[in-house]
């Protein structure tokens, strides 16, 4: 084959395990030898519609087999493909689509949901619907069945691009974290050498495709080992019990949130979780008690941390070492380096603060189109600069203590408050603003906006968040309004966070 990238990952897993179930759907199961039909039949239609090597194949909706097979299409086509957040507002999806220049959108959300929306002014110039043809939306099934099986065999390097993910943006617009195929590859070896999954994993996706840990930790290393992934649409934790037992499900991932969910349902005390082999948690502090909470019904609880630029893996504390080092974020995943500086860049000493920075071949090739941002983000020889300011032990155990950047984790989702803060502003009530995090006992942080009001204008906290209720995904959506009399600022007019959260920040 001339493709070394994931596109043909379906062809190399067809001819070593062809009847060997790949997906399962409510209810629905796809071998490798299916899955691998249906998306030489997509990879064969799309290329039909004109798609080929660069161009960007859009993807909206929740979990479903359609997500997989058009990421697999789009990567034998060396077409690069963008998962977009189900949980954006209309606003935000567009400027994605606009932003990536995508030739096509395939549309698996609810019938006339945000696609609808975005139909009425500038998409993609095809739009693919699950739910059907209509209008001028073809349908993705009758497309499937016009493609045909015949092999396609485009050269896909590893260098090639693979991947735009969209991760919020410090300051106020979403950057396109740029991942090849190469990136990807590396990801999905670390975690099949630092988790150890087996041809045999059943493998629980819950969390949402369209971030990178619900695809890149559990999904794609799971499909490349050949095992079974059981997608699923919606979280929903007394369904995450039954499907663990109905399935003898072996490895799950989710955010702390979820974890706390699942262990607060009814049945969770007689639930059969004999399968698992051990559960991995990421994409916000884990709490003590979490881990505690698994670690006592006998499962084994493994943590990680990354980020999108990452692919995402960073450090992950192996199940061995999840006892005596809870609260630490691990150690370097095998092929990726990470080291805790100071403002020079040098090493810091053990237990002194400094920022990650993180290097190896799953870290990304830059921002879609914005080069001043890549800049800032990468360094000489490919370090890439998190942000995130962490410890280190003795014995190299990492443990993320604060964050530079002023990002709240919602939930597992990334929330940046100046994206937040420049909504509030176009708020005819709102002379100055700053959104801070505040402990919230669900979603582990959210948002509380501080506002000073116009002085001719008066307003309340209903009024405020009914107006960024539809111009920003529900979770960037602060909980809580406080007015207050005036913003700190520096000399030169920088918001003093600190003393805002200080004074502030309590629940």
């Amino acid at each position: 084959m001339r493709n070394q990238g994931i596109g043909s990952w379906p062809a190399r897993r067809r001819r070593k395990s062809p009847e060997r179930v790949a997906i399962v759907h409510e209810g629905r199961e796809l071998t490798y030898r299916q899955l691998d039909r249906r998306v030489l039949r997509l990879a064969s239609a799309l290329r039909e519609l004109g798609v080929g090597k660069g161009d960007r194949v859009a993807y909206l909706g929740p979990n479903h087999p359609a997500f997989l097979e058009t990421l697999f299409a789009a990567g034998v086509l060396g077409a690069v493909f963008v998962p977009l957040n189900l949980r954006l507002a209309v606003g935000e999806l567009a400027y994605m689509l606009a932003d990536c220049g995508a030739s096509v959108l395939v549309d698996g959300a609810e019938p006339g949901g945000a696609t609808a929306e975005l139909q009425n002014g500038r998409t993609p110039r095809h739009v693919i619907t699950l739910a059907g043809p209509h209008g001028a939306a073809l349908g993705y099934e009758q497309l499937i069945e016009t493609g045909s099986e015949d092999a396609i065999d485009e050269p896909v390097g590893l260098d090639d691009m693979c991947v735009i993910m969209y991760t919020s943006g410090t300051t106020g617009r979403p950057k396109g974290a740029t991942l090849t195929h190469g990136n990807v590859t590396w990801n999905s070896v670390n975690v099949l050498v630092d988790i150890d999954l087996g041809n045999d994993e059943v493998t629980l996706v819950v969390a949402p495709l369209f971030h990178t840990a619900g695809l890149n930790m559990t999904c794609l290393p799971t499909l490349l080992k050949g095992g079974t992934v059981v997608l699923v649409s919606a979280f929903d934790p007394a369904m995450v019990l039954e499907l663990v037992a109905r399935h003898r499900v072996t490895y799950m991932f989710g955010v702390p949130a979820m974890y706390d969910a699942i262990a607060a349902t009814p049945g969770w005390a007689d639930a059969d979780l004999s399968s698992l082999r051990q559960v991995n948690c990421g994409g916000a502090p884990v709490p003590e008690q979490t881990i505690r909470t698994y670690q006592e019904r006998g499962l084994v609880f493994s943590q990680g941390y990354g980020m999108t630029e990452a692919s995402p893996g960073a450090l992950y504390l192996g199940a061995d070492m999840s006892a005596a080092k809870v609260g630490s974020a691990g150690v370097p995943h095998f092929f990726t380096d990470v080291r805790v500086v100071d403002g020079d860049l040098d090493k810091v000493r053990p237990g002194e603060k400094g920022e990650v920075v993180v290097s190896g071949p799953n870290v990304m090739t830059g921002y879609w189109r914005q080069p001043d941002e890549t800049a800032r983000a990468l360094l000489p020889g490919g370090w890439f600069r998190s942000g995130d300011v962490a410890t280190v032990d003795e014995e190299g155990y990492v443990s993320i203590v604060d964050r530079i950047k002023d990002m709240i984790i919602s939930g597992g989702e990334n929330v940046y408050p100046a994206e937040v803060e420049a909504v509030l502003y176009e708020h005819p009530r709102v002379a100055e603003c700053a959104v801070i995090a505040v402990p919230d006992p669900r979603w582990g942080e959210v948002g509380r906006a501080l506002v000073v009001r116009a002085s001719d204008a008066p307003a309340d906290e209903q009024d405020i968040l009914g107006f960024l209720d539809g111009r920003l995904a529900r979770y960037k959506v602060p909980k809580s309004v406080v007015f207050v009399d005036e913003i700190p600022r520096t000399a030169s007019g920088k918001v003093l966070k600190r003393p805002l959260r200080d004074r502030y920040g309590a629940p």
